[in-house]
């Protein structure tokens, strides 16, 4: 859990090392990042698989003595990512980790998390969702407030934050129904394009995954709504 909040950061930061120049990164990318998330893929298998998939790359340019294309895309690592999870099979992928163990170094401290959890709320609150969204909108700020209330010290941070995963995903549910047929036919069609150049690289349940992932970032944005995972809990 103490490299939980930097899962982003140090991957953008290794991309864009490797590729030389600060691109940022597309929804796409964020969408993929997200997928290794959930997975439980390690960081340290992300890092090695962009630098594995790096180190090819260069070698194979200097081999045909061709000059340095840029990567235009994190997908383009996914291949390189996946063979490092495998190398890496016998890592312990997390461990159970409490709000009062290792507080101030994991930074996860009960009154920060109460903290974000009734800003969430309030965010959510103050956006007017479209029907039938608003409803489980109201449930999902409720519900934030009510286990901020109830959040004790030796609660589990993985049991805390499955449970606001739901509420995410009972929230992207609403806005699934609340939106419009040409509105996801859109999203859809522009996700199938990003994703066209890297089809190669990665598995079709990977493609599914970041399809989705995608399409559920896009509409929380629009709506302007918080995502609620204790990992985008601020750390300033």
């Amino acid at each position: 859990m103490q490299n939980y909040f930097n899962y982003f950061t140090e991957i953008e930061e290794r991309f864009q090392q490797r590729r030389g120049s600060l691109l940022m990164l597309s929804t796409l990318d964020w969408a993929l990042i997200e997928t290794w998330r959930e997975a439980g893929v390690p960081l340290e298998a992300v890092l090695r698989g962009i630098d594995n998939a790096f180190d090819k790359h260069n070698a194979k340019l200097a081999r045909a003595g061709a000059r340095t294309r840029k990567v235009n895309g994190l997908a383009w690592c996914a291949q390189a990512v996946m063979e490092a999870v495998e190398q890496a099979k016998e890592a312990a992928i997390g461990s159970s980790t409490t709000i009062q163990k290792d507080a101030q170094e994991s930074g996860f401290e009960g009154e920060r998390v109460v903290r974000y959890l009734n800003a969430n709320a309030a965010k959510i609150e103050a956006v007017a969702l479209p029907m039938p969204a608003d409803k489980t909108g109201q449930e999902v700020a409720s519900r934030l407030r009510e286990i901020g209330t109830a959040l004790v010290e030796s609660q589990s941070l993985e049991d805390l934050d499955r449970t606001l995963t739901v509420l995410e995903e009972k929230l992207f549910a609403a806005l699934m129904t609340a939106a419009s047929e040409e509105q996801l036919v859109t999203l859809r069609e522009q996700a199938a394009r990003e994703l066209a150049p890297y089809k190669g690289k990665m598995q079709a349940v990977q493609i599914k995954q970041v399809q989705q992932q995608f399409l559920q970032k896009r509409l929380l944005e629009q709506y302007k709504l918080p995502r609620l995972s204790l990992f985008y809990m601020s750390h300033d």
